[in-house]
């Protein structure tokens, strides 16, 4: 293991990158993309065979939430354009994302490097370098069902990469897979290439969580990439390591052996899966006992070989990763026949699953042990706030157990749009006809609360909180590096060392509208045309930052006014302020805490 060189001598003869593909345009693929473009002289094209996403992705309306992304994505997608109306302005050009809707004459202070595209095959030809972005969902069916991941889309990504390309080619593995798959890529690639032709295959495993996806990856903990122990391996690794190297600190780029790097994703995500459900199998004890699971963690995490982070209850861990990944190590475990090892870390998986159950069961209980008909208002569907993944919620089980009760469900979430819920309910086994006749879908949390017997907070969206000390969002505004851009795009890199020097720019900096509604940027202390690029992210991302700082909190006297009595809150994310709500005659019950009823009789 070591960590990239401030000098590429060391791996004389690597290749340039000017070229990247990425095959998938999800979670991982979208970002990665649009941060790497932005943040580097590269020219990247995401490709899809899905048109509708890729539509999305060209267009306003991106197919994910992800706080910074949008302003990142426009940016590196349409260019910054030179205002005709004002030299000493720059506006942002809505195209399509396809360089040939932008005409030549125009002028640019940056131009795009971001590119969306269905044509695969083109797309592998061009590059220099292939990202393999694409899903490793948990099988369904066959050996290893419900365990091991499928490897189908890797397959057959790998296989057309082969059939395609004609030049040498760094494939490089971001999916999420097994120890040793890049063995796999690397007989499917040597088997099938045309002759002549190489391929380098390197393992870059991501890190990104999301709702902090865009901040993850402007400043990473780290860059993990795997190589062959060979000349022309280190030479691939150094390639890549190079592009990253624009905007990344050296000393944070590591490079070590491919299979290390495979499960170092795993062994992360499954060690912080394990904080998780640690925490929550405190947070059973605190309810029994009468502490205070935010006290408990708090004080835990001040010890410093702990730590504050991945210590907060919950009504269990969802997303993508998580539980696919301990899955992938179970699976693994047993092939290896190191089934002790399986059966700890399926032991996390199980306390997860029970901590939805407990706290199924504690709201049937309050509610007098039946919901039949009783009207229920669930706030949040994502399985986390700042995004709009919902795969694997615990929304998901909430609702069926709900429903499953005859319970009238309401749910609201401020960034999961309708058909994804809906389809989400139908993959865990409902029947649409079924699920509407006991679901229905709020444009508004007050809509969703009218009338409701009870309030379960899921997600831990701000807007739900009735605290007044609620952090700063996590937004590209307050951690995003930035840099200066010339107008013929070439880079010359000055990136911001920390939030606080970026805070101070800020504040030097002033902004307008210009009648289109397009930001228009002067900056009183420099050149006109100076910086224009950095200037122009600068002041956008913290317009961004104060439109979420000033996103108004739910009014709670107004719900408690058209909720049935008793009213209950069920706080499954520790977000509100359990003394104030119990002022507006609320009965609180919070994952974690025993209720105010439960402290009187306990009393």
């Amino acid at each position: 293991m070591s960590t990239f060189p401030s000098s590429a001598s060391s791996s004389p003869g690597h290749k340039t990158v000017s070229k990247i593909t990425c095959l998938g345009s999800g979670f991982v693929g979208g970002p990665t993309s649009a941060v790497t473009a932005f943040m580097s002289n590269v020219v990247v094209t995401v490709v899809d065979i899905d048109s509708a996403r890729i539509a999305a992705w060209q267009s306003d309306s991106l197919p994910i939430y992800e706080p910074g992304l949008h302003n990142i994505v426009s940016t590196a997608r349409d260019g910054i354009k030179l205002d005709q109306d004002s030299p000493d302005s720059v506006s942002i050009q809505w195209k399509n994302g396809r360089i040939s809707d932008i005409k030549d004459h125009e002028k640019f202070t940056r131009r795009p490097n971001l590119f969306f595209s269905t044509d695969v095959d083109k797309a592998i030809e061009d590059a220099d370098l292939i990202f393999v972005c694409v899903n490793t969902p948990t099988k369904r069916n066959g050996v290893g069902k419900g365990a091991a991941p499928d490897l189908g889309f890797v397959e057959a990504a790998t296989r057309n990469i082969a059939k395609i390309a004609t030049e040498n080619k760094i494939v490089v593995e971001k999916s999420t897979v097994p120890c040793r798959t890049a063995q796999y890529i690397r007989e499917i690639l040597s088997a099938n290439a045309h002759p002549g032709v190489r391929f380098d295959v390197l393992s870059n495993p991501e890190f990104l969580a999301e709702g902090t996806a865009i901040r993850d990856l402007l400043y990473p903990d780290r860059i993990i990439i795997g190589s062959m122990p060979t000349p022309a391996g280190r030479r691939a690794a150094a390639s890549l390591a190079a592009v990253y190297a624009q905007w990344v600190p050296q000393e944070r780029i590591i490079t070590m052996n491919l299979w290390s790097s495979e499960l170092s994703k795993l062994a992360a995500n499954a060690m912080l899966a394990q904080r998780i459900s640690s925490v929550n199998a405190l947070s059973a004890i605190c309810e029994a006992t009468g502490a205070d699971v935010a006290e408990v963690s708090h004080a835990c995490g001040l010890d410093s070989r702990i730590g504050p982070k991945m210590l907060k209850a919950g009504p269990g861990f969802g997303g993508s990763c998580f539980q696919k990944d301990i899955f992938n190590i179970v699976y693994l475990s047993e092939s290896l026949h190191l089934y002790e090892v399986a059966d700890y870390w399926r032991t996390i998986l199980n306390m997860n699953e029970y901590q939805k159950q407990r706290f199924t069961k504690r709201i049937i209980s309050c509610l007098f042990h039946n919901l039949t008909d009783k009207k229920i208002a669930v706030l949040g569907f994502a399985f986390k706030k700042d995004t709009s993944d919902t795969r694997e919620s615990p929304a998901i089980t909430l609702v069926r157990n709900f429903v499953a009760e005859r319970a009238q469900v309401a749910i609201y979430d401020p960034q999961v749009k309708e058909p994804q819920i809906w389809t989400e309910l139908v993959n865990d086994g409902g029947d649409l006809t079924n699920l509407k006749q006991s679901i229905g879908i709020c444009d508004t949390a007050y809509a969703a609360c009218a009338g409701a017997d009870a309030v379960v907070i899921v997600t831990e969206w701000d807007e739900f909180s009735n605290k007044t000390d609620l952090p700063i969002p996590e937004t590209i505004a307050s951690s995003c590096a930035l840099r200066d851009v010339s107008p013929n795009r070439s880079f010359q890199p000055r990136v911001l060392s920390s939030p606080d020097e970026l805070e101070e720019k800020l504040a030097r900096s002033s902004f307008s509208r210009s009648s289109s509604g397009r930001s228009q940027i002067e900056n009183r202390e420099r050149a006109p045309m100076a910086s224009i690029g950095e200037r122009f992210e600068s002041l956008d991302l913290a317009a961004e930052s104060k439109v979420l700082l000033e996103r108004q909190q739910l009014d709670w006297a107004r719900v408690a006014k058209d909720m049935r009595k008793p009213k209950f809150v069920f706080d499954g994310r520790g977000v509100v302020d359990a003394a104030k709500l119990e002022a507006l005659g609320f009965r609180v019950e919070a994952i974690g805490r025993a209720s105010a009823v439960s402290r009187e009789l306990h009393d």
